[in-house]
């Protein structure tokens, strides 16, 4: 292993889920530690519990810093912050395991905005068990814009076939649309534009999506809320140099860009985008945050408390969270 490829915090989500099952298997593959030095924020029990459930032949060693941390294969080094209690059931509903979500991410964040890592790579946590902690935040992208003090971050969803990135989120629909706005569009289109452009493509492409059924179609379909709210980000947008097409039919705009019409799709809320992603590539999927001080993955599923503490968790995503981290990390120097 180079001692110039990035160290990655590697949080390991919500306990109860199968945080710590992805995270034990992806670390277990000895590719993983070719692109990246990992270092868990975590609970090290936990981790070998996951590690016999899986029949994972790792060892799982606490340290006390990212000096400590030896970043070998067959080795998962895990700052243990020792908030799990020994009993947590797997796939329940616990504040204790929400809690122990937060305080990884949070410590992680640390780290990151130090220097001391160079991206951050996180298992899934689950919303209901971080609220019942006393943690209103919708998710991860919102939890950490927090704790590194962003205003403003866009969520970007990645997978083989096709990327996008979403102008809101977490909330509801009618909230979503009256949020959208020229400025919050052009905003979030610069961001996916420079995170496109740092991953290698020159001169990115980029189909941003209407509000209404077929964009509005000139007027018959909603109250003109591409013509109000897109197309004067668009203009904005193309005077800058930013090759951005639109506003386009949402139900078309994917498929296009599934065959390379398009580096990167722009959607309005969440479920325009997050649909067919997951349709098109959810288990190799990736969750990006853009516009961190800080690089951070994400594995594009949940908890799936359904089926944690069955060894049988999917680790495809999380290998490809680290990779895409890696790649996308500053170089380290130590």
């Amino acid at each position: 292993m180079s001692s110039s490829s990035p160290v990655i915090a590697v949080t390991m989500g919500d306990g109860a889920g199968i945080g710590p099952e992805v995270v034990v298997g992806a670390l277990a593959d000895a590719a993983v530690h070719e692109l990246c030095r990992p270092l868990v924020i975590g609970d090290a029990r936990r981790l070998r519990e996951a590690a016999r459930l899986r029949g994972a032949e790792v060892e799982v060693v606490e340290v006390g810093s990212v000096a400590e941390a030896r970043f070998a294969p067959g080795r998962i080094d895990v700052v243990d912050l020792g908030l799990l209690p020994a009993d947590l059931p797997w796939g329940q509903l616990s504040a204790a395991a929400g809690e122990a979500a937060y305080q990884y991410v949070r410590v992680a964040a640390e780290l990151a905005v130090a220097g001391e890592v160079q991206a951050i790579c996180t298992a899934p946590l689950n919303k209901e068990a971080l609220h019942a902690a006393g943690h209103l935040y919708p998710g991860h992208t919102e939890l950490l814009a927090a704790l590194t003090g962003t205003e403003e971050v866009s969520m970007m969803l990645s997978t083989p076939k096709v990327k996008v990135i979403h102008v809101t989120t977490h909330i509801g629909l009618i909230d979503a649309i009256a949020r959208i706005e020229p400025g919050l569009v052009a905003r979030t289109v610069r961001r996916g534009h420079q995170a496109i452009r740092a991953s290698g493509v020159d001169s990115p492409v980029i189909g941003v999506c209407g509000i209404n059924p077929h964009a509005g179609e000139n007027g018959l379909f909603g109250a003109g809320e591409e013509e109000e709210k897109i197309v004067p980000a668009l203009e904005q947008l193309r005077a800058e140099g930013v090759d951005a097409r639109g506003p386009l039919p949402a139900d078309t705009a994917f498929f296009l860009a599934s065959r390379g019409d398009y580096d990167l799709i722009v959607a309005m809320y969440h479920d325009q985008g997050h649909a067919p992603v997951k349709v098109l590539g959810i288990e190799a999927g990736v969750n990006i945050t853009v516009g961190l001080p800080v690089i951070r993955t994400s594995v594009d599923h949940g908890t799936a408390f359904d089926i944690a503490g069955t060894g049988t968790a999917e680790v495809g995503s999380m290998v490809e969270a680290l990779r895409q981290a890696a790649d996308l990390a500053p170089v380290s120097v130590g």
